[in-house]
């Protein structure tokens, strides 16, 4: 372990609070050795571009051993580095340096479920009688040999795979090869907090987890109860999958949850300056799930729905209907907002497919993003407006997507490779074919194209988040919306004794605002601009106002 990679400057204990987080998808950032597959080394080489962004902390996605069904959310080993991303002294090197440039570590930790190539479902697996045997989720056939309940997985078809040699079914909610662990069992609980600390003594600065409301299931194994058709929508499932056809009340979203989060909360606290975010995925409850998750200081740090992931257009409204569903769920808690991400399309085609001004558009959301109240996790490619790449299902490798093709096309149009340089084969990813092909139109939204140019997007986020961190408003303070105005939305931020305006024309024509009540101060150095006629603001197209007041 290297000692010296524990901490950064001074432990502060409240980072998280308003943090930027950069995620990184280590099969699709940097190219080390030339295998087409991004790795640990790749991460540490382009650190300094993070750096150079501004953000706080990154969020790796899992590096672990793996047979790679699901990439990475399917693990093998808890405690190791899969071959393919490096070593364990690379990992080390790489939290290092980004200790070094300033930058906190956050990782991807998957407990719900593992691979079924790992050494403790081979040996749950086994018998009904070995010392792990109840480490999974097993049960009985029906009479009839059917699965034990109505449970769906989220990648299609039943819940359940029957094993020959216990003559049982074991639970996966995602992929077969993905096996439910057994958090009813202490000896789970105790290994995988073991995990934890692993982690934490090798210098991590927090971690996220990864479906963090499927740790636990009904022990009476009651079928989910259908969903009225009226209740459903496509928010953590595509519409195209009868998993939205339940309400998954007894395959997740159990109270027994919580427990177990005080005791991963109690082991954080073991070390200094740490925190967590959890993914809770659900369509009809996630934000009053996401409320009792983070509420009494004693469990998650802050968690993320996908109220903001999900298709659903981005209107005023919306946003504030979302943050105002958040404060009454969770009045005490603390949300990590992200408008994009591995998992879902990347919000400038799912939002702003149409919008012909590309660059306007995606400016415009990143500023938004990085003004509500929340913590902010900001995706690789983001700050380059890369869209979804459109791939052919012959090159697709997600089988999320292969089951789905094509009503759902999957998740590999958000996971392409960075893009570093447009002079460059694979633009400056790999020196060879990579896993996923890069898109044309990507290579010319390079890295090397956009830094430097003030009027680029890359720019606009390096420039956003400087001014967010000059305004602590921004990043801590209370939220309150005014009077919506056509297009427009506009609420206030106010933290200690600064209150600031934020105005965002949400549409693609100028419009006219008339300021709140009060005496606003036009703010600068956020790079959008706009014409003040004493109370009345005239805001171009996907433009922006910001204002203290005096």
């Amino acid at each position: 372990m290297n000692v010296a990679s524990q901490s950064i400057s001074t432990p502060d204990k409240d980072w998280w609070r308003g943090a930027v987080i950069y995620q990184i998808y280590p099969r699709s950032y940097q190219d080390s050795n030339g295998d087409g597959i991004g790795d640990l080394k790749g991460i540490t080489a382009r650190l300094p571009h993070v750096a150079n962004l501004g953000v706080d902390a990154i969020w790796i996605s899992p590096f672990f051993t793996s047979p790679m069904r699901d990439f990475g959310y399917d693990v093998s080993d808890y405690e190791n580095v899969d071959s393919i991303f490096g070593t364990l002294v690379d990992f080390d090197t790489m939290i290092a340096e980004a200790h070094r440039l300033g930058i906190r570590v956050m990782i991807d930790l998957v407990i719900s479920h593992s691979s079924d190539q790992h050494p403790w479902f081979v040996q749950s697996r086994s018998s009904k009688t070995n010392a792990k045997a109840d480490w999974y989720v097993w049960a009985d056939a029906k009479p009839d040999g059917s699965p034990p309940n109505n449970w769906l997985s989220i990648f299609g078809g039943s819940a359940w795979a029957w094993d020959p040699t216990r003559m049982q079914y074991y639970l996966h909610n995602f992929l077969t090869s993905q096996p439910d662990m057994n958090l009813h069992n202490p000896e789970v609980q105790d290994r995988l907090l073991d995990v934890v600390r692993f982690w934490l003594n090798r210098g991590v600065d927090g971690f996220r987890l990864d479906t963090i409301n499927f740790y636990f299931h009904d022990t009476q194994l009651r079928d989910n109860p259908a969903l009225a058709p009226e209740r459903r929508n496509a928010s953590t499932a595509p519409a195209v999958n009868p998993y939205n056809f339940q309400e998954h009340i007894y395959d997740k979203n159990r109270p027994e949850n919580l427990a177990f989060l005080k005791r991963f909360r109690a082991v954080l606290e073991e070390f200094p300056a740490i925190a967590a975010v959890g993914e809770v995925g659900d369509s009809q409850r996630g934000l009053e799930i996401v409320g009792e998750y983070t509420s009494g200081n004693d469990k998650m740090h802050m968690c993320y729905a996908f109220e903001f992931l999900a298709p659903d257009p981005l209107t005023p409204e919306r946003v504030e209907e979302v943050m105002q569903d958040f404060e009454a769920a969770a009045p005490d808690g603390w949300a990590c907002w992200a408008f994009s991400n591995h998992d879902v399309m990347r919000h400038v085609s799912r939002w702003g497919g149409l919008v012909a001004d590309h660059d306007a558009f995606a400016k415009l959301y990143a500023s938004l993003l990085m003004t509500m109240r929340g913590s902010v996790c900001l995706y690789q490619g983001e700050e380059l407006a890369l869209t979804e790449a459109d791939l052919a299902y012959q090159d697709l490798q997600d089988p999320y997507g292969i089951q789905f093709w094509p009503e759902f096309k999957g998740r590999d149009g958000s996971r392409t490779p960075m893009v570093w340089d447009s002079q460059v084969a694979q633009g400056g990813f790999s020196t060879v074919k990579p896993w996923l092909p890069v898109p044309v139109e990507h290579i010319l939204r390079a890295v090397s194209v956009q830094l430097g140019d003030e009027a680029s997007v890359l720019e606009h986020y390096r420039r956003f988040i400087a001014f967010r961190k000059l305004h602590p408003a921004f990043a801590k303070g209370e939220i309150e919306f005014e009077e919506q105005q056509g297009d427009s939305l506009v609420f206030t931020r106010e933290y200690g004794n600064e209150k600031l305006l934020c105005i965002f024309n949400m549409s693609p024509s100028e419009a006219a605002v008339i300021l709140p009540a009060g005496e606003w101060q036009a703010l600068t150095g956020h790079g959008f601009t706009s014409n003040n006629y004493g109370d009345k603001i005239d805001i171009p197209a996907w433009g922006a106002y910001f204002a203290r007041l005096a």
